[in-house]
């Protein structure tokens, strides 16, 4: 099956409009990183504790703000994630005063843990005093314990069975609101009773906690920024040795753009950069090359065919014999991102909305900035001679 048949479209007539096009979107990221908003860096690169928390019942931002505020915690980011006015994503922003890396994780940790007792408040208190554990925040080894005496057979089984019920969402909030909702995860009555006689409902749980120090963000900083550039660097001299060197030239404007581009774009969301972003990039960088390399071989074997043409005419023809199958491929990983972005959850979303917006970007640079590069540079560099034959 052929979407297009003989498609005939004069793309590099259009080519200076592109080059507008991108350098405005460039210059416009780059204005807003720099002297805008910036790039928002994630707990990967900015340091910090992120800390992932589930309420009981309805909370708002303010309220959370309030209690963080009363305690010197109000420098926190609090967004509201998942739930409303129930799932909360909070990360530490406070500066810490340490002299190595290893104390300012163990301040950053320590300010995570504060916030999460801030805001379980004095819930729970005179439960703890008689010597109850919070069912919603204990961990698999202390709810194990607090169940051998009378399962001892059993006792890790039905803990393990709790605790999946509760951070794997099985109730439906992430959090568990009745003792009587733990026969959902299995647990037999008997098992339910001696829970509920050992423990008590906390206000809220924390569903994950992730600690980055500053030391440690700065250098996967410089770490994710050499893992761009020598991937740029590779693609410059696979594709030199495999084609010409303004092939390979053509490849690393083309790569470079690609990442200014989604860097660009990405600013003006808001959106946190973390690891999985840097994954992204180098994931536009892979599948942008690889269209790129399916437009640079049609050229090549053109060259052959078409020795009376000029050469761009014949990189119009080659971007052509090469339409239905850049759409169709780009089609199916759209597609597949899509439904990451729209169903992936929370945790992928970011990382699935820069996937989408590399997918198309990746053909357009392919298109209008690598073909369009490879003529600027056989019009500038090519011997006089060479280039009034291929004209």
């Amino acid at each position: 099956m052929q979407l297009f048949k003989t498609p005939n479209i004069n793309f590099m007539k259009y080519r200076f409009h592109a080059l507008a096009f991108t350098g405005v979107v460039i210059l416009a990221g780059a204005a807003n990183i720099f002297f805008g908003k910036g790039l928002k860096m994630g707990v990967d690169f900015g340091g910090g504790t992120l800390i992932h928390i589930v309420f009981k019942d309805a909370t708002s931002t303010s309220d959370i703000r309030s209690e963080l505020t009363r305690a010197g915690l109000g420098e926190s980011v609090i967004q509201e994630s998942g739930q409303p006015k129930r799932e909360y994503l909070i990360r530490t922003m406070q500066v810490v005063n340490a002299k190595d890396a290893q104390q300012e994780l163990e301040a950053h940790e320590k300010l995570g843990n504060r916030v999460i007792e801030t805001l379980r408040g004095d819930d729970g208190k005179a439960e703890s005093a008689r010597g109850l554990k919070d069912l919603n925040t204990i961990d698999l080894a202390t709810l194990s314990a607090l169940l051998k005496p009378s399962f001892p057979q059993t006792a890790e089984e039905n803990a393990q069975k709790i605790i999946d019920f509760r951070t794997r969402k099985t109730t439906g909030s992430g959090i568990i609101e009745d003792f009587g909702l733990l026969a959902q995860a299995g647990v037999g009555p008997d098992v339910i009773k001696e829970v509920q006689a050992k423990t008590y409902l906390g206000k809220l749980t924390v569903v994950s906690k992730e600690t980055v120090g500053p030391q440690a963000g700065a250098d996967l900083r410089k770490k994710a920024t050499l893992a761009v550039i020598w991937s740029l660097i590779g693609m410059l001299v696979y594709i030199g040795f495999r084609f010409k060197i303004e092939y390979g030239v053509s490849a690393i404007v083309t790569l470079t753009q690609d990442v200014l581009m989604a860097l660009s774009v990405y600013s003006f969301t808001s959106r946190e950069i973390n690891l999985p972003i840097i994954a992204a990039l180098l994931t536009i960088v892979g599948y942008s090359i690889n269209d790129t390399v399916v437009v640079f071989d049609r050229v090549r074997e053109n060259l052959k065919l078409m020795r009376k043409d000029g050469f761009e005419a014949i990189l119009n023809r080659s971007i052509n014999q090469s339409l239905g199958r850049t759409i169709i491929t780009t089609g199916t990983v759209f597609l597949a991102v899509l439904s990451l972005f729209l169903f992936g959850g929370k945790s992928i979303n970011d990382f699935a909305f820069l996937m989408l917006f590399g997918s198309i970007e990746g053909v357009y640079s392919t298109i209008y900035l690598s073909c369009p590069v490879v003529l600027f540079w056989t019009q500038l560099f090519k011997p006089k001679k060479a280039v009034a034959r291929k004209k």
